[in-house]
């Protein structure tokens, strides 16, 4: 991005509840996108490649009990999935987990991966880069006003991307394995809810679920969980998107001058130049960053500490940490524009 459009991106207020069809500021409220039925289950598309630029798609499956995909593979797309509700079986060859909300897996361009959903009303965040994953389900002609799957069980045909290669492959038996480490590269892999590379924050743990190193550079994510604090100071970023999803309690967002709540499920896509802050307003407050491209993952390694703690402790560091690795590290895609900003709507709560 150009500097001028960095700075005529500061002025766009963001699109609700709607898809722009442009790489601007926009959020979403749970279940809101553009919705599709595939292979029984409903996709709810949160972002395309015309809405971030190319960068990503992005979508929630939300399926009852026995729907899944076979395995498949895409040639030129890093995947990942997080389950945000309910139970489900993933597969990679000669690999099977059982998968519970937090969980995720992460797989890797010409890597083999197939799922099954174990209990009904399972909701599972789809994310894949570069963005083109989605345009095959987008162009299906499959569109519904619902916000649920059909209540009648018969599942129609689950719909691929165009470039997506079917495997004979065997489903095996789940195999009882604590998942708690990242790879050191692009191999994939299943992380369990809150592990991975840990840092710690004041009243904050973030825990790494993919580094650039296991992306290809193409984004990182990071689950944070935080007890509630102020809005932290006005900002935005030249080389990098970053998207907001709430995983549990409360969020206030502020873009561009718009204030918004994010309970969970709702997501807020912010473009590079996009001026924003947040704040925590629940306790145990889950949110899930991610980043493309990889570009501000050192950020979080110079602001925080190392921890091996699944959880936040209040009081853990000095939040003079934070300013100080940001002083000391002035090259981190991060500018300042002002202090935090005031709570406006809803400020006595």
């Amino acid at each position: 991005m150009t500097a001028i459009d960095l700075e005529t991106m500061h002025g766009i207020a963001p699109v609700i509840n709607a898809l722009p069809g442009e790489p601007v500021p926009y959020y979403l409220a749970s279940g809101e996108g553009l919705r599709y039925e595939s292979g029984g289950q409903l996709w709810t598309v949160i972002a395309r490649s015309s809405d971030t630029g190319g960068l990503f798609d992005a979508a929630f499956i939300l399926g009852p009990r026995g729907t899944g995909a076979p395995f498949h593979s895409l040639p030129a797309h890093q995947r990942s999935y997080q389950v945000f509700e309910g139970s489900v079986q993933f597969w990679l060859p000669g690999q099977s987990r059982i998968l519970v909300p937090g969980d995720s897996i992460h797989v890797p361009e010409g890597t083999p991966v197939a799922y099954r959903f174990l209990s009904h009303l399972t909701k599972v965040l789809f994310y894949s880069a570069p963005g083109g994953a989605l345009d095959a389900l987008a162009g299906s002609g499959t569109e519904v006003e619902r916000h649920v799957y059909s209540a009648s069980g018969s599942p129609n045909r689950l719909i691929l991307p165009a470039d997506a290669r079917v495997h004979d492959l065997p489903l095996t038996d789940a195999q009882d394995v604590w998942d708690d480490q990242l790879p050191g590269g692009t191999e994939a892999y299943f992380l369990r809810s809150g592990t991975g590379d840990r840092l710690g924050w004041p009243d904050a743990v973030n825990a790494y679920g993919a580094r650039g190193r296991n992306t290809g550079g193409r984004y990182l994510a990071v689950n944070t969980l935080a007890a509630p604090q102020p809005y932290i100071i006005r900002h935005f970023h030249r080389q990098h998107t970053e998207n907001f999803l709430c995983v549990s309690g409360r969020i206030w967002l502020w873009a561009n001058g718009q204030e918004l709540l994010l309970t969970p499920g709702d997501f807020l896509h912010a473009p590079a130049g996009t001026v924003h802050s947040f704040a925590i307003e629940a306790h145990n407050t889950g949110m899930l960053g991610i980043l493309t491209s990889d570009v501000f993952e050192p950020f979080f390694d110079v602001t925080g500490i190392e921890t091996e703690d699944l959880v936040h402790t209040e009081g853990l560091i000095d939040p003079s940490v934070v300013m100080g690795g940001m002083k000391a590290n002035p090259d981190l895609d991060v500018v300042v524009v002002g202090g935090p900003p005031e709570r406006v709507r809803a400020a006595g709560l």
